[in-house]
């Protein structure tokens, strides 16, 4: 696989969550994120982006999303399921980037705010139309998701390096 290999990375904030009296790492979806969930699977599936690999958070909430967004997509990608991703900063999550195989051109990363917001807005050194304002402006809600495109290696990933060229969400 050649280094200039087009390459996509899909942030997912899981769904809305529930606050029953457990810890936070055990917060299980609320109604509306059951609803959600799957919504934002269609909606990934029509972007018609061939995910190789799912990175998804250890936390409930974030393992109850992917169960549900994944079965509206055309392919089920392998699924790691991944501690670092919980509570990960900007700089967590690029180290996380940096260690996926070049064998993977599209990837997706299952997890919390603030880091997925943090992490599109740092990636996108551009951004295609109005996509980068409709982000800022939304938040990043629960059950959204951006895209970002680079070229080249992973080991290559750091701040400015792709182009922001999707963002959704379910209530914007």
């Amino acid at each position: 696989m050649s280094v200039d290999t087009p390459r996509r990375i899909v942030l997912l904030r899981h769904a809305k969550a529930d606050w029953p009296q457990v810890s936070d790492h055990d917060r299980p979806l609320a109604d509306r994120g059951r609803t959600d969930a799957p919504v934002a699977g269609r909606r990934l599936a029509e972007t018609g982006i061939a995910l190789d690999l799912t990175l998804c958070s250890t936390a409930v909430r974030t393992r109850e999303t992917w169960k549900l967004a994944v079965q509206e997509l055309p392919h089920r990608p392998r699924t790691v399921y991944e501690e670092r991703l919980y509570e990960a900063s900007p700089g967590e999550l690029l180290a996380l980037l940096n260690e996926t195989p070049d064998d993977v051109n599209n990837l997706l990363l299952v997890g919390h705010n603030p880091g997925m917001h943090a992490l599109a807005d740092a990636l996108a050194g551009e951004a295609e139309g109005d996509v980068l304002a409709r982000m800022n402006r939304s938040g990043f809600p629960t059950a959204a998701f951006a895209v970002v495109e680079f070229t080249g290696s992973w080991k290559t990933v750091e701040h400015g390096v792709g182009t922001l060229t999707d963002f959704w969400a379910p209530h914007a």
